[in-house]
């Protein structure tokens, strides 16, 4: 009965803030908008505030997995109308907690030991809350500050019930809403089921955490906590406990005499080294998440927790990302439209003319501000959304990292208000591209491949000689081809050509039949004219 409940509740929550107002439009056939005309609740509930608004209320009031829903579709800023994605940005999770208790049990159960002999000491009071889990403190036998991160109990459940009912409400929107189909929701539920479902999963965040820590290890930039996998299972995650100042606190960060500046700029450094160096980025960087090394205050390093979502982008979109934001601060908007195309991005049988009139009509007025003022962010989303008025696809390692920029670009500004993203960026993305073209890559990639090579060079001879064989039977073959349509043209002439003689040679002797004159000279014509005559008419039919 409880998915009935479910159900059950879900209507009545479309219908308090009247989400079937998101459904109306012209081309809908008549027999459902006649079905939407007579709902009750039309004439009860009125629509007062703004369509946005209501869709944020609505996915708060219907718990936990839908908030969580809309926080990943307010980052589809290339699918949404601006209303919508400015609104659901502003959910938040809301979850109150579940018992100390409960957690202990889940733990004790993952780990097949009671808490007492697994920890010295263990806070049954959660210190934060979300949608999907929450986080206790802890101290490890050996005297490590931890904490312990707890899937909700039953969460699993409930997801699944839940996604199964997003799925009906994408297919409505899909054929019931004007913009359904260019929103593409079925695959936006698909792209959120798979999010969620490996974030239930506390091992591959605990794998994210341990690569991410082994690509910055040492490095005075990013500090990322240990992961103990001795205490890590699918439903709970021991992690080394950081003591930092929250990224967005910025009373402590200036009382403590932070530099700010460097702060920022590094952060950048930091988002440009996980895409385009190791292409495996931390995709869920917001100020929640992000906290301030209170050690050396003049020589900043950031500490990075949580790390359920994590993009990475191929080597083929790294390198047209990368010479696409250089195009752009060119300002050589045909590059930036070619590189699209060549990309994939946008169907090959685009108008490069027009793609690069309308990119540069975007893209022009921003270069009016001074170069700080110019949002990178911003600057990713204008070439997404005129790339889609050219039916450019969704990609959603672009979508994540389109995503994860204007989160640091936020944090940077908000940190140090003159920060010139560009100046930054810039000069990291030119080496980038100088190392990526230059003999020091080349030799990587061949020194990489050589084993390879090697284990396949014995197989070159016979695959050689099948190449050539082919290539040979192949060649006979378009020759025998080639022969047989020169025959056939041949014989097609001659026998066009006897049908003309054959024909002639008739109008001929109609001629002799009707016309005395021509009669009278060949009754005086000696024998071997006539003779002469009929040989004549015979080799020309040979030929």
């Amino acid at each position: 009965m409880r998915p009935v409940f479910r159900s059950i509740k879900i209507w009545w929550v479309i219908a308090r803030f009247r989400l079937d107002t998101f459904f109306f439009h012209p081309h809908m056939p008549w027999p459902l908008r006649l079905v939407l005309w007579f709902l009750p609740w039309r004439y009860l509930i009125p629509a007062q505030q703004p369509r946005a608004v209501r869709l944020r209320l609505a996915l708060e009031a219907l718990g936990p997995v839908f908030i969580k829903f809309g926080q990943m579709l307010s980052t589809r800023r290339d699918l949404l109308p601006d209303d919508l994605a400015v609104e659901l940005a502003k959910l938040q999770d809301r979850v109150p907690p579940f018992s100390g208790r409960q957690a202990q049990r889940i733990i004790e159960q993952s780990l097949g030991q009671s808490v007492d002999q697994l920890f010295a000491s263990f806070d049954p009071e959660p210190m934060a809350s979300a949608s999907i889990a929450q986080v206790h403190s802890a101290t490890l036998r050996q005297g490590r500050s931890v904490i312990v991160k707890v899937i909700r109990p039953g969460i699993d459940r409930v997801i699944r019930q839940d996604i199964s009912l997003l799925y009906t409400l994408a297919w409505l929107v899909c054929h019931l809403w004007s913009e359904g189909r260019r929103l593409r929701p079925i695959e936006v539920v698909e792209e959120y089921e798979q999010t969620i479902f490996d974030e239930l999963d506390l091992r591959k965040e605990a794998a994210n955490g341990s690569q991410l820590r082994r690509n910055f290890d040492a490095s005075p930039m990013l500090y990322v906590p240990e992961i103990f996998w001795d205490y890590t299972r699918r439903d709970v995650l021991v992690m080394e406990r950081i003591y930092g100042i929250p990224v967005a606190d910025m009373e402590q960060l200036r009382a403590q005499d932070t530099n700010l500046e460097k702060l920022a700029e590094r952060g950048v450094e930091i988002f440009f080294t996980q895409v385009f160096r190791d292409s495996f980025f931390h995709a869920d960087m917001h100020p929640g998440n992000i906290f301030v090394s209170r050690d050396n205050p003049e020589d900043p390093q950031y500490i990075a927790i949580d790390f359920g979502i994590i993009g990475s982008l191929s080597a083929e979109d790294q390198s047209y990302l990368a010479r696409n934001i250089l195009a752009f601060f060119q300002r050589d908007y045909r590059q930036v439209a070619q590189l699209h195309i060549d990309s994939g991005w946008v169907p090959p049988d685009t108008n490069v003319h027009a793609f690069e009139t309308a990119i540069r009509s975007v893209c022009e007025p921003i270069f009016e501000k001074p170069l700080k003022e110019i949002s990178f962010g911003l600057v990713l989303l204008g070439l997404f959304q005129t790339a889609r008025r050219f039916n450019m696809e969704v990609q959603p390692q672009l979508v994540l990292l389109q995503k994860t920029l204007l989160n640091i670009e936020g944090l940077g500004r908000q940190l140090y208000p003159d920060l010139d993203l560009w100046k930054t960026a810039k000069p990291f993305l030119e080496n980038w591209m100088k190392e990526r073209m230059g003999p020091k890559m080349a030799y990587q990639n061949l020194r990489q491949q050589w084993p390879d090579m090697l284990e396949k060079l014995p197989q070159l001879p016979p695959l050689i000689f099948d190449v050539l064989q082919q290539t040979r039977r192949h060649n006979q073959n378009e020759n025998e081809r080639q022969l047989r349509q020169l025959q056939a043209v041949a014989n097609a002439s001659r026998q066009r050509r006897r049908k003309l003689l054959l024909a002639a040679i008739l109008m001929g002797l109609a001629y002799v039949s009707i016309d005395p004159s021509v009669q009278s000279a060949l009754e005086s014509m000696p024998w071997y004219g006539v003779l002469a005559l009929v040989l004549g008419l015979y080799a020309a039919w040979r030929a």
